[in-house]
């Protein structure tokens, strides 16, 4: 029999944490983030990481593991989520991967075989100077024209895929969507994907009001912190929250306009998630708004019962 396996997945601030904190106490399970920047210390706020109060309880793992100078893939995610799956299910755990790094999930449900494509050290090298001297907007552009999707879908700040995305298109001659669905082979998982949205607009007020939230818990000020740690040019501080911080702190923005371009990124970041997803046919969708929370926990717990269980097995 495969193990089973949760996947929780939607745009930033639709309530995924919540939502598997809950299921969790109710299924008995564990969370594991599928967070590409929660894996960071010291950097709390500006990833809306779960707290030890909100987590009742509920284990969570691959929180706080790096530090922040410290690089972190998707091969490494990979290969840190599997074994933890196993231990998880022969514990008698049910594992809810919770997050909205897409690119992450995938590469645990599909089993993707990063050994496949060998690292290209000289273009890597030749990529990471161009951001030097020519900025992360111009290399996002290179994938405009031979790489649509990955264009649509990832970052300019989070250079390190577009580099990435690059470099597969130079070793493989394919697109990296192209290059994953060669590879999508049978899950290895008995898995559900469960998908959280929102309407857009209620959604996009509630990035808002978390931005503003933020900023009173101190965003500023940790941001601050890791700038002056020397923490900078690092792959962690490219993240959403802190860029646009840092470009404050030296002056190339105001307060206001560093705010301002945070809610605008941390809305065309969900957007982008959505894009993501939505084409994936695996997906059970769950509309999130203007809804029974209670009743809506109640309503995917059923449906994940229905898939992983037969009745003999929950009664």
């Amino acid at each position: 029999m495969k193990e089973k396996l949760v996947v929780i997945v939607g745009p930033t601030a639709v309530g995924k944490t919540k939502m598997g904190i809950e299921l969790s106490k109710r299924l008995d399970g564990e969370v594991i983030s599928g967070d590409s920047m929660q894996v960071y210390k010291r950097m709390d706020i500006g990833t809306a990481k779960v707290t030890k109060e909100e987590m009742e309880g509920i284990p969570h793992h691959l929180i706080d593991i790096k530090e922040p100078d410290e690089p972190f893939s998707v091969a490494e995610f990979q290969s840190l989520v599997q074994p933890l799956i196993s231990l998880l299910n022969k514990k008698g755990k049910l594992p809810f991967i919770v997050g909205g790094t897409g690119l992450y999930i995938n590469s645990v449900i599909h089993n993707f075989n990063f050994a496949e494509m060998s690292t290209d050290l000289p273009f890597r090298e030749e990529m990471e100077q161009f951001v030097k001297e020519h900025g992360v907007d111009q290399l996002h552009h290179k994938l405009k024209d031979v790489d649509p999707v990955s264009y649509a879908t990832i970052h300019p700040n989070n250079y390190r895929r577009v580099i990435r995305a690059l470099e597969v298109i130079k070793r493989t001659g394919k697109t990296l969507s192209e290059y994953q669905q060669s590879q999508n082979e049978e899950a290895p998982y008995d898995f559900v994907f469960v998908g959280l949205t929102m309407d857009r607009d209620q959604l996009y007020e509630r990035i808002n009001k978390r931005v503003d939230i933020m900023i009173d818990q101190g965003l500023f000020e940790e941001a601050k912190r890791l700038y002056d740690q020397g923490i900078r040019g690092c792959q962690s501080v490219q993240a959403i929250g802190y860029k646009e911080i840092y470009d404050y702190i030296e002056g190339k923005v105001t307060r206001e306009e560093a705010i301002e371009l945070l809610k605008r990124n941390s809305r065309r970041y969900a957007k982008r998630q959505f894009t993501w997803f939505r084409n994936k046919a695996n997906v059970h969708w769950f509309d999130m708004t203007n809804t029974n929370f209670n009743k809506k926990i109640t309503e995917i717990q059923q449906f994940i019962e229905g898939k992983l269980y037969n009745y003999s097995e929950i009664n």
